[in-house]
């Protein structure tokens, strides 16, 4: 590692607690929908849902639109809650406008990134929406610790296509030998990142079961160790 300048970070699941934000986002809208249904059965639905259909959206199987109704459209159906289509539209423009609201982060992020930020250049590489991206980092405070935000709207690709990791290394001044991706995705983040040529880090929150030879933390300051 001591030829890495660059650390490129993924947002939403490695840094900005998207499960935990969209709980709170989620508690409001129920209530204020009168949908008698408790946020955390209606979360441990929709959370593996969503990450599903993400997948979905990062090889362009479904478009942008199609993500944000069929995460809710599957989420009622499963729990047998009958639900109109121009609720869930009412529900999915109401979600992004309360998920910035709160803005918790993983544990340990800002302990690693004031770790990080004097002895490397900090990059964030996301699939997220543009927009919303932007709030989140904003909001949160992360945007202080980063020189460069490359999203997938931007690029015009979606992680793991080479072409936004391209893009994000050209915006970046970097290469891919003093570069390293580190992401809670393995498809999206590490796959795409080692068949690009970078270096990466899978943020194995969960133990998944991966291939040995790849680099994982089960705690963001577990890279102290690392880098």
């Amino acid at each position: 590692m001591k030829y890495i300048k660059h650390i490129f970070f993924d947002l939403d699941h490695t840094l900005w607690d998207f499960d935990k934000n969209a709980a709170l986002a989620f508690e409001i809208i129920l209530k204020e929908y009168n949908i008698s249904i408790p946020v955390d059965q209606f979360t441990k639905i929709y959370n593996p849902i969503n990450q599903k259909l993400w997948k979905l959206y990062q090889v362009n199987e479904i478009t942008h639109l199609e993500l944000r109704y069929a995460r809710l459209k599957e989420t009622f159906d499963a729990l047998e809650y009958e639900v109109s289509d121009e609720l869930i539209h009412a529900i999915s423009d109401k979600f992004i406008d309360n998920l910035i609201l709160n803005n918790f982060l993983i544990e340990g992020t800002i302990e690693i990134l004031d770790y990080l930020k004097s002895k490397y250049q900090l990059h964030i590489i996301t699939n997220g929406f543009a927009e919303v991206q932007d709030l989140k980092m904003k909001n949160s405070g992360l945007i202080t610790y980063f020189q460069t935000i490359t999203n997938s709207e931007l690029a015009g690709y979606k992680k793991p296509h080479q072409n936004i990791f391209e893009f994000a290394l050209s915006a970046a001044k970097a290469t891919k030998e003093d570069s390293i991706m580190i992401g809670d995705s393995y498809e999206a983040d590490v796959v795409g990142a080692l068949e690009f040529g970078m270096k990466a880090i899978y943020f194995n929150e969960n133990n998944f079961l991966v291939e040995n030879d790849i680099i994982q933390i089960q705690k963001l300051t577990e890279l102290k160790n690392i880098l």
